[in-house]
């Protein structure tokens, strides 16, 4: 962890950390950090060598070619599968149970393996299933 002792790296960790359950892109986070602020191309770097070591994911949002980013590696989020709604951006960790059983299935029927870190379902979450539109 010695590699991420930067001033710039920590402040990015902070704020990554305080928000474990939302998705954000670069420049929402270059927005968010505090003074002083961290360039948009260091915030890149930084998130590239973060994703590498496996303490954030990055996704992309439907009707979107803007990636965004979200931590982990928080007790929470290390092992399950995220579901994210396309409507608000909500995000809901899957049930252990649902989870393994979802793993074991397909592990069993395709001889496929997933990763549960890596793996994000997306849909439309109940609060905003009666304004959803009907094609999903």
């Amino acid at each position: 962890m010695a590699a991420y002792k930067t001033e710039q790296r920590g402040q990015l960790m902070d704020f990554l950390q305080r928000n474990p359950d939302r998705q954000f892109s670069a420049q929402q986070i270059a927005e968010s950090l505090p003074a002083p602020k961290i360039s948009l191309s260091a915030i890149y770097r930084n998130l590239t060598a973060l994703e590498g070591a496996g303490f954030i994911n990055r996704f992309t949002k439907e009707g979107s070619r803007e990636i965004y980013y979200q931590y982990i590696q928080s007790e929470h989020c290390r092992d399950c599968i995220h579901l994210i709604c396309m409507k608000c951006g909500k995000t809901i960790h899957m049930e252990q149970e649902i989870t393994d059983r979802l793993l074991s299935d397909t592990f069993e029927a395709n001889g496929f393996q997933i990763s549960r870190q890596k793996t994000v379902l997306y849909g439309v979450c109940s609060g905003c299933l009666p304004r959803a539109d009907s094609r999903l």
